[in-house]
């Protein structure tokens, strides 16, 4: 059982939780992920490590409420237990003095862009960093991203702060006014595939992480393949990180759309259960 030890709220259904799990912690590296599972009957999902305090024991993931097992993750307080917690898992990202590193956030991907710009920051990389949202309001970490970025660009859907429109606008500005050594993009699917095809026709090296389409993350269940440079990966185990210009991203967006109906009934009979909760106390 692992202990939910400091829980916070830091956007709009998005929290942050620290964890106590000393192994985990120990041993997590940039671009690496944990899966949890809340109980017996809970599913597998796995949360790319937005931090750690080896010191502490201590491993810090944030998540954003859309389904099922996060709605039930965020209903819990601080004190509680959760069944499993199980990680590192998946390859850490490859940290090596590039130059100029732009890193491009979307959504809850700006959590797990932070440790990757620190880690290329502490080896002497210059740090652009973009971060993508629909509205002022939906931006998060702002001040952990400025400490570790030379310099930090919004853009967001409404106009409300940065530029209005999306981090495909931003990065096509500042690869126009200097020399870019290689661009990390981490978010939704349809923004990382807009940033690979920018950067292929500057011929930038692009890494994107595929955890959207993980479940088990182990390589059984399958669910995360994905066709890379004409080969059959596997996102949990020969990933999450691959190289943009080799992703087939057709074939990665219809996969992802394959359960929505299941995943929306999941949460409505969720909402239903939780409700029939309040309704007898």
């Amino acid at each position: 059982m692992f202990k939910i030890v400091n829980k916070k709220e830091i956007g709009p259904k998005v929290r942050a939780y620290e964890i106590y799990a000393p192994e985990v912690a120990k041993s997590a590296r940039a671009g690496q992920f944990v899966i949890f599972r809340i109980d017996d009957k809970g599913e597998r999902v796995p949360l790319t490590v937005a931090g750690t305090n080896p010191q502490k024991g201590l491993v810090k993931i944030i998540f954003q409420e859309v389904g099922k097992s996060t709605m039930h993750l965020a209903s819990l307080c601080e004190g509680d237990y959760i069944k499993d917690f199980v990680g590192p898992l998946g390859h850490p990202t490859e940290i090596k003095k590039y130059g100029t590193v732009v890193a491009v956030a979307g959504g809850v991907g700006t959590a797990e862009v932070l440790p990757v710009i620190k880690e290329f920051k502490e080896v002497g990389n210059k740090i652009v960093t973009i971060v993508g949202a629909r509205c002022k309001d939906l931006i998060i970490l702002e001040d952990e991203l400025k400490r570790e970025s030379d310099l930090l660009l919004f853009a967001t859907n409404d106009g409300t702060r940065g530029v209005k429109g999306f981090v495909t606008d931003v990065l096509k500005d500042v690869v126009g006014k200097e020399k870019v050594d290689i661009v990390y993009a981490i978010g939704p699917v349809p923004m990382m595939k807009a940033v690979a095809e920018l950067t292929r026709a500057e011929h930038i090296k692009t890494l994107v992480s595929l955890n959207p389409i993980m479940l088990d993350g182990t390589g059984m269940c399958g669910a995360c393949r994905v066709s890379v440079g004409g080969m059959i990966k596997f996102a949990c185990v020969d990933g999450p990180e691959f190289d943009a210009h080799s992703v087939n991203w057709e074939e990665l967006v219809s996969r992802l759309e394959l359960f929505k109906s299941l995943e929306k009934i999941s949460v409505d009979k969720f909402k239903y259960n939780q409700e029939c909760k309040c309704h007898e106390k």
